[in-house]
Formats: C-alpha cells, sequence, structure tokens
C-alpha cells in the first residue's frame, strides 16, 4: 500500500463480532434495537423514577410464572391437554469454558498491572491506573448504578452507529486528541514523574 492510499476503513460490524448483536447495536435489525431501547427505558423508568425494589419485582414475576406454570399444568391434566413445553435449563459445559477464559485472561491481565507498579515501580503505570479508578469513582458518585448501565446501553445503541457512518471524521478528531494527550502528558512525565525518586532493585537486595 502506497502513502497515497487512503486509510482502510474498519468494519465496525466485524469489529463488534459481525452475528445478531452487531446488527442490533448498528440498527440493522430496527426491531432487536427499539425492543432493547424500549426495555431499558421502561426498567429506568420503573426502578429509578417509581422507586420500585428489583430484588421485589424478581421474586413476584418468578412467582406469577411459577403459579401460571402451575394451573397451567393441572388444567392440562384435567382436561387431558398436553402439558407446557418447557425449555431444557442447563448452562453447557461449553459456554461455562469460554466465560472461564474471559475471565481468566481478565484477572491476569488486572495481576500483571498491580506486579509492574508493585514490583517494577512503574510510576506511569500507577498514575494511568490511579486516574482511571479517580474517574470511575468520580463517575460513580454522581449516578446510581442502574442509571450508568442505563447510559451505558445507550451509548452502544448510538455510539456505533454514528462511528460507522462517519468514521473519517471521527478518525481526524480522534488523531488530534491523540496528539494532544500524548504531548501533556510527555509534559507531566518530565516535569513530574521523572523527579520523584525511587528505590532502586539493586539497593533492595543488598538490604
Amino acid at each position: 500500500m502506497g502513502e497515497s492510499d487512503p486509510p482502510r476503513r474498519l468494519s465496525v460490524h466485524q469489529a463488534l463480532g459481525g452475528g445478531s448483536v452487531a446488527d442490533v447495536f448498528l440498527w440493522r435489525r430496527w426491531f432487536g434495537g427499539s425492543s432493547v431501547l424500549v426495555s431499558a427505558k421502561m426498567v429506568w423508568l420503573l426502578f429509578e423514577r417509581n422507586g420500585y425494589n428489583p430484588l421485589t419485582f424478581v421474586a413476584n414475576g418468578l412467582l406469577l410464572l411459577v403459579l401460571i406454570l402451575f394451573f397451567w399444568a393441572k388444567s392440562a391434566s384435567l382436561l387431558n391437554r398436553p402439558l407446557p413445553a418447557l425449555p431444557n435449563l442447563e448452562i453447557s459445559e461449553k459456554s461455562i469454558t469460554k466465560v472461564t477464559n474471559v475471565l481468566l485472561q481478565w484477572i491476569n491481565y488486572a495481576l500483571s498491572i498491580a506486579q509492574d507498579i508493585t514490583v517494577n515501580h512503574n510510576l506511569k503505570l500507577f498514575a494511568q491506573v490511579s486516574c482511571g479508578l479517580y474517574a470511575l469513582y468520580y463517575i460513580g458518585g454522581l449516578f446510581s448504578f442502574l442509571t450508568f448501565a442505563y447510559i451505558g446501553i445507550i451509548l452502544l445503541l448510538s455510539v456505533p452507529v454514528f462511528y460507522d457512518k462517519c468514521q473519517d471524521h471521527v478518525n481526524d478528531k480522534l488523531c488530534v486528541i491523540h496528539r494532544f494527550v500524548q504531548t501533556q502528558y510527555k509534559k507531566i512525565d518530565d516535569n513530574i514523574l521523572k523527579k520523584i525518586p525511587l528505590p532502586s532493585s539493586k539497593a533492595k537486595k543488598v538490604q
């Protein structure tokens, strides 16, 4: 590829997995996207605005489901009707293995970060982790968990399709922001982080 060739566009659909979930996020399935949006809105209004208890809601829903199935089965036996067809409610071993592998990767990644900070005295990584955790703490203080989850669903249903439509313009702006952040971080690194004395590993070995 030559220098004059335009950069390749990222396939947002493939980046999201290329399946039905990607179709919903990119609004290629209008019914699926609308259903997720309306359901999230109803759940948020029910729990956040009306103050309904989620545990009470789940308990009442399960109780109603059990009662319906019980009376359905009773009426079927009295009227010689077929019993309600229930799906096979079990989790496959393949699904458990897949989830476990993903969790294992994230746990090992977190442990590697902790080791890099504590053992290798990586001050840059320590500053990045501290800023990220403080940002999460600050954002968590502004919203409840349910509101935060609702905002996340809204972003998932809007940001991918917006990026897919305006990818070139967004990439240009992101490059400018990335260069600005790198410049500011280099200034902080040169003026502050490099001036903080850290104990060397040789001094620890001598002790």
